[in-house]
C-alpha cells in the first residue's frame, strides 16, 4: 500500500510518500510563501526525490480538519484534483490525531491545540494504550481557559503540542504537570498524517474523491460577518 499525504491544514504546507509503514519521504516547509504557491511543487519534489510514479500511489491521503480555513481548501481542492485526475480514493485525516499522533506511546495525555483565534482553540485530548492512540476528548473549539480547566481536572501529565503553543502558553502552564513538544514534532506533519491514513484503511474509512469535504467545526470569520449584518438589517 502506497500513500501520498497532504497537510496544509496550519501554517506548515508538507507532504510525504508512505508505503507499507515505511516513510519513503518527506518535505516540510514553514517559510513565507501560501500553501497556494508551495504545496503542488513539494509534492513533485518529494516523488521525484523518491523516484515514485504518481500513478503507483493507491491513496490520497489529506488532513481533512479543523485548522485554517484557507489552508484546508487548498489542501481538500489539491487532495481532490489528485484523485479525479489519478482515479484514487482520498483518506480524510483529522487534523488534530494527525498532530497527536507525532508523540508515540507516552503515558502522558497528549493535547494538540490549533489557534482558532479570539481566545479560542481547536483541541482534542489523546491517550496511548496498549501501543493504540485512543481519545478522550473529541474534537472541538472551545476557550482556552475552558480547555485548560478541563485539563487540570484529570490531574494527568499532559503534552501540549500545535501552532496555538506559544500563544496561549502562559495559560497552559497554569496547569500542574505539562510538557511542550520540541520543534522537531510540535507541527503538523504529512508524514504523521500517512501514518495515521494506513490504519483508517484498514477501517475502509476513505471516500471517493468528489466526496471528500474539510471539516472545519466552526464558521468562518466572513460567514459570522455576514450573519451578524442580517440579524442587524
Amino acid at each position: 500500500m502506497k500513500v501520498l499525504a497532504i497537510e496544509t491544514s496550519g501554517i506548515v504546507a508538507s507532504a510525504a510518500v508512505v508505503e507499507n509503514g515505511k516513510t519513503v519521504g518527506e518535505l516540510t516547509a514553514n517559510y513565507k510563501m501560501t500553501h497556494s504557491q508551495t504545496i503542488m511543487p513539494i509534492i513533485d519534489s518529494i516523488l521525484t526525490l523518491t523516484q515514485t510514479d504518481i500513478k503507483s500511489i493507491d491513496y490520497i491521503a489529506c488532513s481533512r480538519g479543523p485548522g485554517s480555513f484557507t489552508g484546508l481548501r487548498i489542501g481538500v481542492a489539491t487532495a481532490k484534483g489528485l484523485a479525479h485526475g489519478l482515479n484514487k480514493p482520498v483518506i480524510p485525516v483529522p487534523t488534530l490525531a494527525a498532530l497527536a499522533y507525532n508523540i508515540f506511546n507516552t503515558e502522558c495525555l497528549v493535547c494538540p491545540i490549533i489557534d482558532a483565534r479570539r481566545q479560542q482553540v481547536y483541541s482534542s485530548v489523546f491517550c496511548w494504550e496498549n501501543g493504540a492512540m485512543k481519545t478522550v476528548f473529541d474534537e472541538s473549539v472551545q476557550n482556552i481557559n475552558e480547555l485548560t480547566e478541563t485539563l487540570k481536572s484529570l490531574k494527568k501529565d499532559v503534552i501540549f503540542l500545535g501552532d496555538g503553543v506559544p500563544i496561549y502558553k502562559e495559560k497552559l502552564m497554569e496547569c500542574d504537570d505539562f510538557y511542550f513538544a520540541p520543534a522537531n514534532c510540535n507541527l503538523q506533519r504529512a508524514a504523521s498524517v500517512a501514518a495515521l491514513a494506513e490504519i483508517l484503511v484498514r477501517e475502509n474509512k476513505h471516500v471517493c474523491g468528489f466526496d471528500f469535504s474539510p471539516v472545519y467545526l466552526r464558521k468562518s470569520q466572513a460567514e459570522r460577518e455576514l450573519e451578524q449584518k442580517k440579524l442587524e438589517s
